[in-house]
């Protein structure tokens, strides 16, 4: 069977998409699973093993472009796609496989899709709660799925593929430092500090792993170079030397290789949490005015800090740095002592 998947936009949700072609792959042995997204997702999609091949969508997450929509997908006509699988609830993401001609087009039914896709879901939310039971519902024919409830048990969740070669390589180009063991930081987050635990606690940590004979790397994109810098500014002197700022600095790949070789991660609400939870590195997840409740780190090994219920606004924090008094109450101290918890197996062996 011969399947493609109109992929999510974000490295969260990319992530999660993985637990759909486990189960494609588990209910159909022979299945070729092609995933479509944008250029940057590959590397994720490479280290999965069940996607067959990852297409590089040309065309940006806002633009509707009908046309270039078309040709792409009169391109895929001779493809021999049965199934195409709509991840995003967009109108413009159902484009492609109906110009493609493509027999079963599956996706929840979203921004008036009637007609572009002919095996339409109407999402129950409270049926589905979590993002991953929602994508992996697709798997199945839609008069068996009526809740998460009738889902296989367990859920096989994301876990990426990455060599002990490549960890070596990366470690020997980014971190030289081979003497101490490596945690991760990711101290981004999509709209801006009000998700993000505060760059002082961050340095805080830092010190007191520093003094235990860890080293520290911090991740993320261009826009999280200045949040790095803040944690390193943080630092005392005889301590900066261990703390290394690859924000910006590396490709989504080689990241994804480092964080693989990290002993334990520290994260923000991320791309890069989720990417470190498919990776099952041990794992601090550190949530505020966002929840867990939809979108959580699926890894035995991951354990969430959050000290308020409920959703609340994310676009501003409460501080004149941005940073929202829920992620400032987070004290470092409950932090490391979840880490080292986390951390204590792998000191034993």
């Amino acid at each position: 069977m011969k399947i493609l998947v109109i992929g999510p936009y974000w490295v969260g949700d990319m992530m999660m998409s993985q637990s759909l072609y486990r189960l494609l792959v588990q209910r159909h042995h022979s299945a070729q699973i092609d995933v479509m997204a944008p250029a940057w997702c590959c590397p994720l999609l490479n280290r999965m093993p069940e996607v067959s091949q990852a297409l590089a969508m040309p065309l940006g997450h806002g633009a509707l472009a009908l046309g270039e929509r078309r040709r792409l997908g009169r391109s895929l006509r001779q493809s021999g796609y049965q199934q195409a699988l709509v991840l995003p609830n967009s109108f413009k993401s159902a484009l492609v496989p109906f110009f493609a001609d493509i027999p079963q087009r599956t996706g929840w039914r979203g921004e008036m899709r009637y007609g572009l896709l002919n095996d339409l879901r109407t999402l129950d939310k409270q049926a589905f709660p979590l993002m991953v039971q929602r994508y992996a519902a697709l798997a199945f024919d839609r008069r068996t799925m009526r809740s998460a409830a009738d889902l296989p048990t367990p859920l096989p969740w994301p876990r990426l593929m990455v060599s002990a070669a490549e960890q070596a390589q990366a470690l020997s180009t980014f971190v030289p430092e081979a003497t101490r063991p490596l945690i991760g930081f990711c101290p981004g987050a999509e709209f801006g500090p009000a998700k993000r635990w505060p760059h002082y606690h961050y340095a805080a940590l830092a010190e007191a792993l520093i003094h235990r004979g860890y080293q520290i790397a911090l991740f993320g994109s261009a826009k999280d170079q200045a949040a790095g810098e803040a944690i390193g500014d943080a630092l005392p002197a005889d301590a900066r030397g261990h703390c290394h700022n690859l924000a910006g600095q590396t490709s989504l790949e080689q990241a994804v290789a480092l964080i693989a070789a990290c002993r334990g991660i520290v994260s923000n609400d991320s791309g890069l949490m989720h990417v470190a939870s498919a990776l099952d590195r041990p794992l601090v997840a550190l949530y505020g005015p966002s929840s867990p409740d939809f979108t959580p780190p699926l890894s035995h090994q991951a354990r969430v800090i959050r000290l308020i219920s409920g959703y609340h606004k994310i676009r501003q924090g409460d501080d004149e740095q941005g940073y929202h008094q829920s992620l400032i109450a987070i004290q470092t101290d409950r932090v490391l002592s979840e880490l080292e918890t986390l951390l204590a197996p792998q000191e034993e062996n």
